[in-house]
């Protein structure tokens, strides 16, 4: 088991540490904080290379906090006849659950199989197997075979008319946008400059139209910084084309974005133990509806997207597709507009498809293309949140090779170990993978300040990192105290978020370090001005960008409520 350090996440680690060390050389400069560029980020300063990132917004702002929130091998690409895609997914899956074992959780899947489905029970079940075979048999849980009675006491909700029959196996949940923060707090750990909330305003430049870096605009101050570094890696996800346009005004569309959307309710509306694969009763596109603590989720769509990717949001033609599939297989646990606590919609930057027009967005390839330009820039594009860390390790194996071609490749360069180091919050986590055991030691080292629930949360969320929150509230009970009454999320996390976790704005808390924005029944509105109080005292807010950042998070709920006035 690895050891546990609690001294090692002490060090304070806020925005404002980074933006100042902007200004200067660097080997490379990631452009894009989410899973994929903070992956680049940790793998590069992991090597030994000078890295800065720069991202526009706070990490995982973009596609990385918006996801279905699995690491799976994605077992439907099986149909597709993309083993090596599931192969690659499911051998990453085992990876990070070692990496991040308090975020990468095992969790079942129903696949219910009924007369009418175009696929034989027997087919879905030989799958099952290959998708064994291509795990080498390491899934989190072997499949079971499941007969309608079976099916009918796992998850007594499903529909069971003409049910033949369904597979029971195993991915793994996560939390997407903690996952990728957490990668970047260890890229910030080994020397990397992770600076957020700051945006790429143009490339630098020499005469020869070489690329040396980019200037960087700090979208909160509006201070600019100069931004050296040999090699510029776009990592942008649904903004990928944009960066490319940078550099070649009139550089080719690469991607072909599709929206996915998610509708949140209450568990008691939806009390699945396990997660249910559906394929949609108009189209037969999949979509899963999954347990999530004290909430579920339903999701996701995939349609072609054209628009602003900052302004994605769901539509009411989403909403409606997806809750005529909860009607559909759910048909005793009724669910309508007004069980709705939040949505989401984020962008799959997928590759556009040498292929007849007219394929449908859920076609497009999972795939991820790596493009060197020789002057310069690196571009990563595609790919899924499961395999970010092959992906980071082959674009910077680019990178290096770059370098070198530039001249500018830095000597004693180690070899890619990301493999090997947990992120922070898995760093001394039992071998046995106990959370309550962890949920325990966090109660403890609070002195008696947190009660079970939150101590629960808590280990959940940061992993063994959670004990260092707990002596805040053992030094400070009132830091133990609920953000929302009756909520297990504290005041603590707050704190944590600023100083510890590079947030620096209202929607960074409520959104991405404690999940309000998702989880609570009115996505935290009613202590958006609490909390910006907190925060102001930390960061030197005055009333006026109090209220500010307050409006600023009101917006960004109603984008997520905006499909009501559709």
């Amino acid at each position: 088991m690895w050891s546990y350090d609690p001294g090692m996440s002490q060090e304070h680690c806020t925005r404002a540490d980074m933006v100042g060390k902007l200004d200067g050389d660097y080997d490379v400069l990631v452009v894009g904080g989410g899973i994929t560029g903070t992956g680049i980020a940790r793998d590069a300063a992991r090597r030994g290379l000078r890295v800065a990132l720069i991202e526009q917004d706070d990490l995982a702002f973009g596609t990385s906090s918006r996801s279905s929130k699995l690491v799976h091998g994605g077992l439907r690409y099986l149909e597709q006849y993309e083993f090596s895609l599931v192969f690659e997914s499911v051998s990453e899956r085992r990876i990070l659950m070692d990496l991040a074992p308090h975020l990468v959780n095992p969790l079942g899947f129903v696949f219910p199989v009924y007369e009418q489905d175009r696929h034989e029970l027997w087919l879905i079940n030989a799958g099952m197997w290959l998708y064994d075979g291509l795990s080498l048999f390491r899934s989190p849980k072997r499949h079971r075979n499941l007969r309608p009675a079976d099916v009918e006491e796992e998850v007594p909700e499903l529909l069971q008319d003409e049910l033949k029959g369904a597979p029971l196996y195993f991915d793994c949940s996560t939390d997407d946008a903690r996952l990728t923060l957490e990668t970047g707090l260890d890229a910030a750990a080994n020397g990397a400059v992770i600076a957020t909330h700051c945006r790429a305003r143009r490339l630098l430049k020499d005469a020869r139209g070489r690329i040396g870096g980019i200037l960087a605009e700090d979208v909160i101050s509006g201070e600019r910084y100069t931004v050296r570094a040999n090699v510029v890696v776009n990592a942008t996800g649904p903004w990928t084309d944009d960066i490319r346009r940078l550099h070649k005004e009139a550089a080719p569309e690469l991607l072909r974005p599709t929206k996915g959307v998610h509708l949140v309710i209450s568990r008691s509306k939806l009390p699945i133990q396990h997660a249910v694969v559906c394929l949609h009763p108009d189209d037969q596109r999949v979509l899963f509806a999954i347990p999530w603590g004290d909430r579920a989720y339903i999701g996701t769509t995939d349609t072609d997207y054209e628009g602003d990717p900052a302004e994605v949001a769901a539509t009411a033609d989403d909403v409606r597709y997806l809750l005529e599939a909860c009607a559909h297989y759910f048909p005793d646990n009724p669910i309508d507009s007004d069980d709705i606590i939040a949505t989401w919609a984020g962008l799959r930057p997928l590759i556009a498809p040498d292929a007849p027009e007219g394929m449908s967005a859920s076609k497009v390839s999972r795939e991820h293309q790596i493009l060197v330009d020789p002057k310069g820039l690196v571009t990563v594009a595609g790919g899924k949140l499961t395999t970010f860390r092959r992906m980071a390790a082959e674009a910077v194996d680019d990178t290096i090779r770059l370098l070198q071609l530039l001249g500018c490749k830095p000597n004693d360069l180690r070899a890619c170990d990301t493999a090997k180091h947990p992120l922070p919050g898995g760093v001394g986590w039992p071998k046995n993978d106990d959370h309550e055991h962890v949920a325990s030691l966090v109660a403890e080292a609070s002195e008696g300040s947190l009660g079970l629930e939150s101590s629960q949360a808590l280990a959940n969320c940061y992993g063994m990192r959670a004990l260092d929150i707990a002596k805040l509230c053992a030094a400070r009970p009132s830091m133990a105290e609920p953000i929302v009454p009756g909520r297990p999320e504290v005041i603590a996390q707050i704190h944590f978020g600023v100083e510890r976790e590079l947030a620096a704005r209202l929607n960074d808390v409520m959104t991405r370090r404690t999940q309000l924005f998702y989880r609570d029944v009115d996505q935290g509105l009613k202590v958006a001005h609490r909390v910006a109080e907190e925060m102001g005292g930390l960061l030197g807010w005055d009333q006026d960008r109090k209220e500010a950042e307050i409006e600023r998070y009101r917006v960004e709920v109603g984008l997520s409520r905006g499909w009501r006035e559709d």
